[in-house]
């Protein structure tokens, strides 16, 4: 359940509240790799507004364009689970702010920030900072060139940040990475031979199992009298 101010929640019963989106961008230069972050927003002119940093839950003032720029964001489902949700982005391909983020820096998992402000009715005044509802990564980005009387877009389909958690660890167990962590460690050092060698106790001898119960005897060879 989302927390709402005691005046946002007058405004909102007697229905005197207008909702406005807020797109923010993290972009990289094409050259450089030098960060680049620029934000639109779903109304007219640009605008100096506060919203909740969703890394540190500090409001932040930031600078929006409006004018047109950012045309439609799809619905954003809520959930309670860790699936990956995906948001799609239509913003004009006639804005100069746009052409110059789309075409002059790499947006490719770019990061993604998505705000709603909730505006008075009568002062057209954010009364609380914009809150977040999706951080994500740029997945896709689609310009649509129109032919003579049609109509072109440019659209972001963005995943969000839960999809980090669907990547899987290339690292394997070796003595290599284990002092990348810790150059004294040596836990791996016989990682890449205990499985071919051979112990003798009594009569019996043959190569270490790698069963989970003989985990710890198998980095120690044993011998009998």
């Amino acid at each position: 359940m989302r927390n709402i101010s005691a005046g946002n929640l007058a405004l909102l019963q007697a229905r005197r509240l207008v909702a406005r989106d807020f797109l923010w961008l993290k972009a990289r230069a094409l050259v450089t790799g030098a960060p680049f972050n620029y934000g639109f927003w779903s109304d007219v002119g640009d605008v100096q507004a506060q919203v909740v940093n969703p890394d540190t839950g500090l409001a932040n003032t930031r600078n929006f364009e409006g004018s047109g720029s950012l045309i439609q964001i799809s619905d954003i489902p809520e959930r309670t689970t860790i699936a990956v949700r995906n948001v799609t982005v239509s913003m004009s391909q006639l804005d100069p702010g746009v052409e110059n983020i789309v075409r002059g820096y790499d947006l490719k998992q770019a990061g993604v920030e998505i705000y709603r402000g909730l505006f008075d009715v009568d002062s057209r005044q954010l009364l609380v900072p914009a809150f977040c509802r999706f951080v994500g990564f740029v997945d896709l980005v689609e310009v649509n060139t129109p032919k003579e009387n049609e109509a072109g877009s440019i659209v972001l389909t963005c995943a969000s940040h839960t999809q980090e958690m669907t990547r899987g660890n290339p690292d394997t167990r070796s003595n290599d990475s284990q002092k990348k962590r810790n150059a004294t460690d040596n836990f791996y050092q016989d990682v890449t031979t205990v499985g071919e060698t051979e112990y003798w106790w009594g009569q019996k001898q043959g190569k270490i199992t790698t069963t989970g119960s003989s985990r710890l005897a198998s980095a120690v060879v044993l011998r009998g009298p």
